[in-house]
């Protein structure tokens, strides 16, 4: 396969990095995650020079690269379709749907290359690394995954991969990967949880850093599109934005952005966040005051939201967003979350993911509640769609795990892999 060349913008980056808790304002190196000053802990964002003007003379992601924290844009690759979904309101109640629809779907102009919305947090990152990055350790219950292997292999970005077994479900492409991604696959019962412990300590490995997750400015403000996507087709703010999450991270970039463009008095979306039962620790944290527990990480249908870590108390995180924007946490459960993803296939013709199950089943619930208006402006983000469609219109190809370890599951087992991973890597030198 041949490299996609990127447009470098050289000079000065378009933007400072600001910390959320104390202000501090650092110059970008592509890599900083946190402020080194003593305090709470707290996400670090960015603050932008530029008016917040797409470009006229691009479409997809980097169309609105004036609020991404990029050194360099790739061309060719898709943001969301934005679009009214009048019928699929009716059914549920809304006389004023809109859908952000993040996946595969030719008819409407969607070519998300994994199929969810994860694509576009995975070029972002990319186009913020400085020019010789390290290894990026990332750690992924799958789409995560998908979409940095991927991208990685159009651009030659070394990583280093780490999910549980279930997760190689979803990683097929329309070529083989690029060697200088290596996927570590956890066998067993390993969860998305024990991914992100082992991925922890790989990130110690000389030559190696922690991609961050939701740490990462590129990953929020790279979700974050999808509300400038949105803002711009419709020519506003919508008034309630619902998405399905596991960490927030998604949400949280939504919110970002919804304040950066927003005009006059104009309020910020209010953000909806759906959880699937019985695996919502976001949910329980929200609505009893702190973080709670979840030990069921097996059991949704969605396992992309299962995120035993979510970032709720951080300073700039979940509950900041969840209070700013007057919202609230939802939660729909496996029966729900699959009659909605017959529902929407019905209605608009392509399939959708399971999270994205999550969010209409959420978003039906509250509408029929009266938690939502029936002429509010609201804009669904179905995060991932069209994979079945994809798998049908392309041939693609499995993902090749570069090392499949055991999984213990007892507190030696993240240390088990990281030596497994090392002891390989001393005989075989990172892919460059």
């Amino acid at each position: 396969m041949s490299r996609v060349r990127p447009q470098v913008h050289p000079g000065n980056r378009h933007y400072t990095v600001v910390c959320s808790a104390c202000g501090a304002r650092y110059e970008d190196d592509g890599l900083i995650l946190d402020c080194p000053q003593p305090h709470e802990p707290a996400f670090l964002r960015a603050e932008y020079d530029r008016p917040a003007a797409p470009s006229g003379d691009r479409a997809g992601l980097f169309r609105h690269a004036c609020l991404l924290p990029v050194a360099r844009t790739f061309p060719g690759v898709p943001g969301p379709l934005v679009y009214r979904a009048d019928r699929l309101g009716r059914r549920i109640g809304l006389s004023q749907l809109w859908v952000a629809f993040n996946g595969y779907w030719p008819e409407r102009g969607a070519s998300m290359p994994t199929c969810t919305f994860k694509d576009l947090e995975a070029y972002t990152v990319l186009g913020r690394l400085p020019a010789d990055p390290p290894v990026l350790v990332i750690p992924s219950a799958g789409n995560t995954a998908a979409a940095f292997a991927w991208a990685a292999t159009r651009h030659q970005a070394p990583c280093l991969i780490v999910v549980p077994a279930p997760a190689l479900e979803s990683m097929r492409f329309p070529g083989p990967l690029d060697p200088c991604v290596r996927i570590v696959v956890l066998d067993g019962d390993a969860t998305y949880s024990d991914a992100i412990a082992c991925a922890d300590l790989l990130a110690r490995l000389p030559g190696h850093q922690a991609e961050g997750g939701c740490r990462n400015i590129g990953r929020r403000d790279g979700l974050g599109t999808v509300m400038l996507a949105a803002a711009e087709m419709i020519g506003r703010l919508p008034r309630t934005y619902v998405q399905a999450v596991g960490s927030g991270t998604g949400a949280i970039g939504a919110h970002d952005a919804g304040r950066r463009i927003r005009s006059g008095d104009e309020p910020t979306p209010r953000l909806l966040m759906c959880q699937n039962a019985p695996f919502a620790p976001l949910f329980a944290a929200w609505h009893s005051g702190g973080a709670a527990p979840a030990d069921r990480e097996h059991e949704p249908l969605a396992r992309e939201l299962t995120n035993r870590r979510p970032p709720f108390t951080v300073r700039g995180g979940v509950r900041e967003a969840l209070t700013e924007s007057g919202g609230d946490v939802l939660c729909a459960d496996n029966g729900a979350a699959l009659a909605a993803m017959a529902l929407f296939e019905e209605t608009e013709r392509i399939d959708i993911e399971p999270g994205a199950g999550v969010a209409l089943a959420a978003l039906a619930d509250a509408v029929r509640a009266g938690r939502v208006d029936r002429d509010e402006l609201v804009l669904l983000n179905i995060t991932g769609g069209g994979r079945a469609r994809q798998a049908h219109d392309v041939p693609l190809v499995p993902a090749e795990p570069w090392l499949r370890v055991p999984w213990r599951a007892d507190g030696d087992g993240p240390r088990a892999v990281a030596e497994r991973v090392g002891r390989r890597l001393t005989y075989a030198p990172a892919a460059t």
